[in-house]
């Protein structure tokens, strides 16, 4: 029976909206990760059977399938193919889902999964410029005029409760774990530095405080608590995880970093939107034969305050193992690349601190939510 270990997981620092990185062509930061990948392993490109990358706004700088451009940057083989998928936030989640299920089933030995974003040179909704995306029969089913992320947060704060003081409070803690794991170097071994551009994520913010964080004004309802401050910050970064068997890993002497033992994806309510992340996890915990108190670590990604919050409430998940190293708030979401950055802080995490399983999960734009637990090997 085949199955598929991460061998290795890294990701370029995330850089803030128009900060160091808005220079960076997002092919250039695609192809920055691929080498650091290559140069971590010894592994020869020309072995890569698919580059399989996330990108969400597939327009402009981020057209005509990065995949494939990266590779070429990258400087590897033209053998080597390439394709770009879009799953909202969890793009490149789901194309780790994709390289796992294609080394099981024996389609590929070796694929190579990520994803990137550059937010400062391609904006949030570029892609639904010009158009009506959802189409008229999709707005009538829901009595909609049109979605949003933003609302759904709020509706989430609503029915679970919550406080303006609890997400701001959750934020603040988010920007201390962020900071604290910088000054303790435990991110180091998942970055890839860009030499005289970016070395360490550029959007934690120390010496932030309730008051402070009060101070916002609520961005998507009047009389509504979702603000900057507690939703995950417009950023730029990308992310690469080299895919393959245990069998074909000790072949090539290659130690993997975690088995990939279970796999999903939901769909949810496209109106609140981001509650998948609840159902999934429930899914993937049944699929996986394992309880909530099994997994010693949790990447939820914060794409807003109530989203986590949500979460933690409904799995009764210790909220210490929740994205013990910070998340979206503090270290930004560079949409299409966010699912590697995740899977590699998730991955190191549990290497370095001896933890069996890790879960991590995902909502998506349209309702959906991917869910992954990690075993280590």
């Amino acid at each position: 029976m085949r199955d598929a270990v991460i061998v290795d997981a890294v990701r370029t620092p995330l850089g803030r909206r128009n900060g160091s990185l808005a220079g960076v062509h997002p092919v250039e930061l695609s192809s920055h990760v691929l080498r650091a990948l290559v140069g971590r392993t010894n592994l020869d490109p020309a072995d890569v059977e698919d580059v399989i990358w996330g990108v969400v706004n597939q327009v402009g700088d981020q057209s005509v399938n990065v995949a494939r451009s990266a590779v070429l940057g990258a400087g590897w083989p033209e053998s080597v193919p390439g394709v770009s998928l879009d799953r909202q936030c969890g793009s490149s989640q789901q194309a780790v889902h994709f390289a796992a299920a294609a080394v099981i089933s024996g389609q590929y030995d070796i694929a190579v999964a990520g994803g990137v974003e550059s937010m400062s040179r391609v904006p949030m909704g570029s892609s639904r410029v010009g158009g009506q995306t959802f189409g008229p029969g999709v707005l009538h089913r829901y009595g909609v005029e049109n979605f949003s992320q933003g609302l759904g947060a709020e509706m989430i704060a609503v029915k679970w409760a919550q406080s303006r003081t609890e997400l701001d409070q959750y934020a603040l803690e988010s920007h201390e774990r962020a900071a604290a794991a910088i000054d303790s170097g435990a991110l180091a071994a998942q970055l890839a530095p860009l030499p005289g551009v970016l070395d360490m994520d550029e959007c934690v913010r120390r010496g932030s405080n309730l008051a402070t964080l009060g101070a916002l004004k609520p961005v998507f309802s009047e009389d509504g608590v979702v603000t900057a401050g507690n939703s995950s910050q417009i950023s730029d970064g990308a992310s690469a995880l080299l895919i393959t068997t245990s069998e074909v890993a000790a072949q090539r002497g290659l130690r993997p970093l975690a088995r990939i033992k279970t796999a999903v994806v939901v769909g949810d309510d496209p109106v609140v939107m981001l509650a998948g992340v609840i159902p999934a996890t429930a899914k993937a915990l049944s699929r996986a034969g394992l309880t909530i108190d099994d997994i010693g670590a949790f990447e939820v990604n914060e794409a807003f305050a109530p989203v986590p919050l949500a979460w933690i409430a409904e799995t009764g998940a210790d909220p210490a193992r929740v994205n013990p190293l910070g998340g979206a708030i503090s270290v930004g979401h560079p949409l299409g690349g966010s699912g590697g950055v995740l899977m590699a802080r998730l991955a190191h995490h549990m290497r370095d601190n001896g933890i069996r399983y890790g879960l991590q999960t995902m909502c998506e734009g349209g309702g959906m939510a991917n869910a992954t637990i990690l075993e280590l090997v």
